[in-house]
Parts: C-alpha cells; sequence; structure tokens
C-alpha cells in the first residue's frame, strides 16, 4: 500500500527485455536503502525489487503490467517517480493507493496558471472507470485531487512543489501517463452494478 506522496525521482539507467518481461534498472538516491524482495511504486505501479547495485535497484514487469501502463514507452534517461511503502502508525498524507494500475490516460492539456499548472487527461471509457468532483486519482504514482470530473476526461491543479519534484514537469500534450482510480470509488461502482 502507498499514499501517492512521491518520494524520489529516478532515473532509468537500462531496459532489458526477457521472453514478455521487462527488467528496469533506475538509479535514485533511495535505492541504497532498498532490500530484495521490498516493494516500490515506480509512476505508480508496485514492483518488486529484484537486483541492488550501489545506487541503483532492478525491478521487472510482466507483460500484464506493461500491457495496463505506460512502461512499454520508457527509455533510458526517463524520469520515473518513486514512492516506498507506506509504514503502519505513519500519516496518511495522500489517499489509499494500491499500485494497481487500472489504465493509461492521456495528457490533452498543459496550462500554467499564476504559480501553478493546470492538466487535463482523457482515457478510455471501455475499462468503466469514473472520477468525481474533489475525489482522488493517482497519476504517475502521485496522489491527486481531481478537478472539473467528466465523462473519460478529468483535470488536476498542480503546486509549483510537485511540479519540480515529480516528473509532471516533462508531461507534453499526448504524453500517457499511468492511472490509478480511487480504490473505495472502484467497490462503489462494481456494486452498483451487481
Amino acid at each position: 500500500m502507498f499514499t501517492g506522496i512521491i518520494e524520489e525521482l529516478g532515473e532509468i539507467t537500462n531496459l532489458v527485455s526477457e521472453k514478455e518481461n521487462m527488467h528496469i534498472t533506475v538509479r535514485s538516491s533511495v535505492s541504497s536503502e532498498l532490500k530484495i524482495d521490498q516493494s516500490l511504486a515506480h509512476n505508480g505501479v508496485c514492483l518488486t525489487v529484484v537486483a541492488l547495485a550501489e545506487d541503483t535497484h532492478t525491478v521487472t514487469a510482466i507483460k500484464e503490467t506493461i500491457d495496463k501502463s505506460n512502461f512499454g514507452e520508457l527509455k533510458v534517461g526517463d524520469k520515473i517517480n518513486l514512492e516506498r511503502a507506506m509504514k503502519l502508525g505513519s500519516r496518511l498524507d495522500g489517499h489509499i493507493v494500491q499500485g494497481h494500475v487500472d489504465q493509461i490516460g492521456r495528457c490533452t492539456s498543459v496550462q500554467e496558471t499564476d504559480g501553478s499548472w493546470f492538466y487535463t487527461f482523457a482515457y478510455d471509457e471501455k475499462y468503466n472507470n469514473i472520477t468525481i468532483e474533489k475525489g482522488s486519482v493517482t497519476i504517475n504514482g502521485a496522489s491527486l485531487t481531481v478537478v472539473d470530473s467528466k465523462k473519460n476526461s478529468f483535470g488536476v491543479a498542480i503546486i509549483p512543489y510537485t511540479y519540480e519534484h515529480t516528473n509532471f514537469h516533462s508531461f507534453k500534450i499526448n504524453d500517457t501517463v499511468n492511472l490509478e482510480f480511487d480504490v473505495i470509488g472502484k467497490y462503489v461502482a462494481r456494486l452498483q452494478q451487481l
């Protein structure tokens, strides 16, 4: 479980395909503090650490993960949002995040306003995911509040700290992002279908 509060911005140093899997090596200041078998969110995707070096760690994404996320578009040098699993007894600063990406979204608008940024994202309706006004959503692992919720699109407002300390500063129109919709909202939507 995660909170969606990004801890570190890592850099991808190596990508290796093995059959349908992808091994992703990331350099970060938290890599040296990790251990094998530890869960870590990478752009919102919960992955297990499988190898460690001095200042890097390696995780493996399977085909299901690659198909549901934007990992198929990753390149060496890309910046990736990192968050270690939350500790029981700590404050929950974001919202409950599982690290299970529901689908990708596409950035449709980036507007710099007076001291902040407003982003709009669209997503495919075939997965029946929803947002609600002032509800929570996770974009590349960052816990954010939904603004301007519409069918298959929504906006978020980003403060300067988030802009500078996550990979939001690199988003351009048509870039893809990993979306995890609010887990409570997903259960409510599912119950209404029964």
